[in-house]
């Protein structure tokens, strides 16, 4: 694959997503032994500039519940009241500048001020100790979105609505809190329980910020399928949530994305133009009121857009509303299957070979490498300069292969590639397309060396992360093997991982920042 080909492009993603490592985690220590009793409350944590508290006092630790390579998640019990929670431990070691800590900080913040609001998680508490951060919440064990809605078989409009009403809920008490969210999408949406009718909580805060009245933002945040227009533009206010609801009910009414690709470039290409299909299959069958609302959601002038408010007060979307008690084709279930399954696979994957980078140093070589191009140090990268860069580096590039690539990386269309721009795409290409890395990944599966993934395997792999039971393994199975002999092969799993992906591949904040 050559150099243009295989660059691709990565949003940022929340510190606090758990990435698993490739470790039993019945093997960890224990808890007690990863938090020991800690110095006098005289002394201030560095992170929430309180004293410093043994968070084993008032709660005990058990299992994991996610590894990340930030902190581990545990299942905890409340010592005064037996009570059940999730405590995210966050390493402060690897919080290496202060930039790092104040995004702790915020995200704490954000977490103590929404609490208490419907369908958000429950704030604890957080303690600060020698080594981490704990931040205790409220305990969603239902499992994600979209497994309740394939497990149940069959569901109607009304069904959805009442689905996405909850959505929507937490995009307006964000926006009416002060919050935007900006990483809005199916996985940040847990059920508390199991129960058929449990509550779906909002549980992801890591890339959300306070609104400042005026300020027009231009981090490139979010995920691939889900990010708003104005994002990859680089200016944009709150409504980019209520884009991103939208992309959700979207995929909730059809099964698949609105602005689908193979790669980043291509979903971004898709977003850029717009072009909602409303037409084909399912869409005949789907209300008008539906309909409607998806067109005022996903307006692409976001001053046109429909707000959380009116989006709450639309006729489809009102309790008793105009949803339709009509079953949605079970077409539309089989390919939101599809989606979510191809998720799983790809994103345990990418964990793999997330956890065995040295990300640190890999970016240091991308800091010098962007300065080494950035000839006149103005902190962007300009035509002739690539063109001069990639010389010097030997590249035999011809000269519309690196117009291709300088496209390529010029997310916000400006003639020239920042340093955000210039990390995103490489760090895509170092850590995803890189052969060693993706022989790591299908090593990890194939545990006996065989060549082959097979059902068992994968099983083990899934089950050890709690990323899916028999059903999705079968799933799996069904839709990666392509030559229908009951195994992965090494192709099959380079081609599923070569697929555009509900995550936008390589969408991991921290190590774009490190």
């Amino acid at each position: 694959m050559g150099l243009c080909q295989s660059l691709g492009f990565c949003l940022r993603r929340s510190r606090s997503f758990d990435i698993p490592i490739a470790s039993s985690p019945d093997s960890s220590p224990a808890p007690s032994q990863q938090h020991p009793k800690t110095p006098s409350s005289s002394h201030l944590g560095t992170i929430l500039h309180k004293p410093y508290v043994d968070v084993t006092t008032f709660y005990d630790l058990h299992k994991e519940l996610g590894r990340g390579q930030f902190g581990i998640t545990y299942l905890c019990t409340e010592k005064a009241t037996g009570r059940k929670y999730a405590c995210k431990s966050i390493s402060t070691g690897k919080l290496t500048t202060e930039k790092d800590r104040e995004d702790v900080r915020r995200e704490v913040s954000i977490l103590q001020h929404l609490t208490g609001q419907p369908n958000i998680v429950e704030f604890k508490g957080a303690y600060e100790d020698t080594q981490n951060v704990h931040v205790v919440m409220e305990l969603c064990s239902g499992g994600e979105l979209f497994d309740r809605i394939i497990a149940k078989g069959s569901y109607s409009e009304r069904q959805a609505a009442s689905i996405f009403r909850q959505i929507v809920n937490v995009v307006h008490a964000c926006h009416f809190m002060g919050v935007m969210h900006r990483d809005l999408k199916p996985e940040n949406f847990l059920l508390v329980s199991k129960d058929e009718n449990s509550p779906i909580k909002a549980t992801d805060f890591g890339l959300s910020v306070f609104i400042e009245e005026g300020r027009t933002y231009r981090d490139l945040v979010g995920s691939a399928y889900y990010v708003a227009p104005e994002v990859l533009n680089r200016r944009y206010g709150k409504e980019i949530d209520v884009w991103s609801a939208g992309v959700i009910l979207y995929i909730l009414l059809s099964g698949v994305p609105p602005f689908y690709g193979e790669t980043e470039k291509e979903i971004f290409k898709a977003v850029l133009e717009g072009n909602l299909d409303l037409k084909s299959q399912p869409w005949p069958s789907i209300s008008e009121g539906a309909k409607d609302l998806l067109r005022k959601m996903l307006a692409r002038d976001p001053k046109k857009r429909i707000t959380s408010a009116e989006a709450l007060d639309h006729p489809w979307l009102k309790a008793g509303g105009d949803a339709s008690d009509k079953p949605i084709d079970s077409a539309v279930l089989s390919r939101l299957k599809q989606f979510r399954v191809m998720n799983k696979l790809k994103k345990l994957a990418l964990k793999v070979i997330a956890e065995s980078l040295s990300s640190e140093e890999e970016i240091k070589g991308l800091k010098q490498m962007f300065k080494n191009i950035d000839t006149d140090g103005s902190g962007t990268i300009t035509l002739d300069e690539l063109r001069d860069g990639l010389a010097r580096l030997g590249s035999k590039l011809t000269e519309p292969e690196i117009k291709q690539l300088m496209e390529a990386a010029d997310v916000d269309n400006s003639g020239t590639i920042d340093y955000i721009e210039f990390i995103t795409a490489t760090m895509h290409r170092h850590r995803l397309e890189r052969e060693e890395n993706i022989v790591q990944a299908f090593k990890f599966f194939d545990k006996d060396n065989s060549g082959f993934i097979t059902r068992d395997e994968l099983r083990q792999a899934m089950m050890q992360y709690g990323m899916g039971d028999e059903a999705t393994i079968d799933e799996v199975i069904e839709d990666v093997d392509t030559d229908k002999d009951g195994r992965i092969n090494y192709e099959e799993f380079v081609a599923m991982m070569k697929r555009g992906t509900q995550d936008g591949d390589a969408n991991w904040k921290r190590q774009m920042n490190n």
